[in-house]
């Protein structure tokens, strides 16, 4: 072997040695902020909320006072810069200049704790996404070895964030290749893969549970026809959900002060809050209250009636939260949405069409399908939905709605709020 060639291999050696400890120390990090962020925002948004159930007129104020903190810290502690979510780290992998800066860890971390807590429609995952995202990216730029493999370790950072919130190291590694890279090679899965289980293992170690506990009973084939109706509905529904978004965060930038988009949505999100409890904050407090009763959940009015409130307002709050300065995305949203959207399909179908379907069941699968269809990337959301059950006997089912829910999602509309551009037409 030539000395060129013993140079290469040792080059070699030490760059994948590095990219190792490297991973191992962004895993830790990226785990210990997604956990840490959870447990802060179930804890508070728990308190908060059993207030304003107490107290009608905190359903307003709560918004107002979020979204008005968010902006003082934007303007006066974060670079008077608005968080734009994936699109971020978009920007950053597209460019080999860009990187995300520092400040991205505190600024997602604390508006997204705030926004949640404090009653804003949307959830804590995107802003754990960004937030270890730039963990990646700052250890990145910290070696010159590391300069052609940015995007793969900010990868690394997002798959363990994700795989730290759903409890699933499969969702994260794929949620980083189906929506961030793109492509997969030997590094991508070397230091996703070290950063997921190094996330595994931290769940483990500070005993964290699944998001929803869920006493499955298997499913049956003769509820197949109901699958693919519930993923064309869900993807159908998801467009809605997209177009929503990209509405009102049209129509709020006209808006000039930002006083009045605060007014604005603080109005709006508080008189849907006080109709519907349900919409406070990502949500998972209803869906697990509905998960419980759902198998004896009978179709009367008034559940017709509130199910159908949160599955078309839903979609406008989430917008709302985020045009009028909130912190978060799509990912709680679709889950929430899609819960109820399969509860009532299943009632429906069992009341009128003597179907015989579990509505559980359906609660479940329209989690997976929503997600797959608003981002469209099924297997994340495959993975994602039998991580947060922690139980894996309707994989046949989720993936089928999950792809169903996708492609019907892609022939109404090709964008999601990832990939929409604004020369597009909504």
């Amino acid at each position: 072997m030539n000395s060129t060639a013993k140079l290469k291999k040792k080059y070699h050696f030490i760059k994948y040695q590095k990219l190792i400890i490297v991973s191992i120390l962004i895993g830790f990090l990226s785990a210990l902020l997604a956990i840490i962020l959870k447990r802060m925002t179930e804890h508070y948004e728990t308190i908060l909320l059993t207030k304003a159930d107490n107290y009608w007129f905190l359903f307003f104020l709560f918004p107002l006072l979020g979204l008005s903190i968010i902006y003082f810290l934007r303007r006066y502690l974060f670079q008077k810069k608005e968080n734009k979510g994936i699109r971020e780290i978009f920007e950053t992998t597209t460019q080999r200049r860009n990187s995300l800066p520092v400040y991205k860890i505190p600024s997602h971390f604390i508006n997204g704790f705030i926004t949640v807590i404090f009653g804003g429609s949307t959830g804590i995952e995107v802003s754990t996404v960004v937030a270890t995202a730039t963990i990646g990216s700052i250890a990145q730029e910290k070696e010159n070895l590391f300069n052609r493999h940015k995007t793969e370790l900010i990868c690394a950072g997002v798959a363990a964030g994700i795989t730290a919130l759903f409890f699933s190291p499969f969702a994260g590694i794929l949620f980083a290749w189906e929506v961030i890279s793109k492509r997969v090679n030997t590094v991508f899965l070397l230091v996703c893969g070290i950063a997921s289980s190094v996330a595994v293992l931290m769940l483990h170690l500070l005993d964290e549970k699944p998001l929803f506990v869920v006493p499955l009973h298997g499913w049956n084939g003769y509820a197949l026809p109901y699958f693919i109706l519930l993923g064309m509905l869900v993807g159908m529904h998801s467009v809605y959900l997209t177009k929503c978004v990209l509405f009102f965060k049209k129509r709020f930038a006209k808006i000039k002060k930002h006083s009045n988009r605060i007014l604005i949505g603080t109005a709006i999100l508080g008189i849907s809050m006080l109709l519907l409890p349900q919409l406070y904050g990502e949500g998972y407090h209803a869906i697990k209250e509905n998960i419980l009763m759902a198998n004896h959940t009978l179709l009367t009015a008034s559940v017709a009636v509130t199910f159908l409130g949160i599955i078309l307002l839903k979609p406008i709050v989430t917008s709302v939260t985020l045009a009028s300065g909130g912190d978060g995305g799509v990912f709680a949203p679709s889950i929430f949405i899609g819960a109820f959207i399969g509860l009532l399909l299943a009632v429906f179908l069992n009341t009128f069409f003597n179907a015989g379907v579990i509505p559980l069941n359906f609660m479940i699968l329209g989690m997976g399908a929503m997600l797959s269809a608003s981002i469209n990337a099924p297997f994340t959301a495959l993975f994602l939905t039998c991580g947060i059950i922690n139980n894996y006997s309707l994989f046949i089912p989720i993936l089928l709605t999950c792809l169903v829910a996708k492609y019907t999602a892609q022939q109404l509309y090709p964008y999601t709020v990832y990939t929409y551009s604004p020369n597009a037409k909504l």
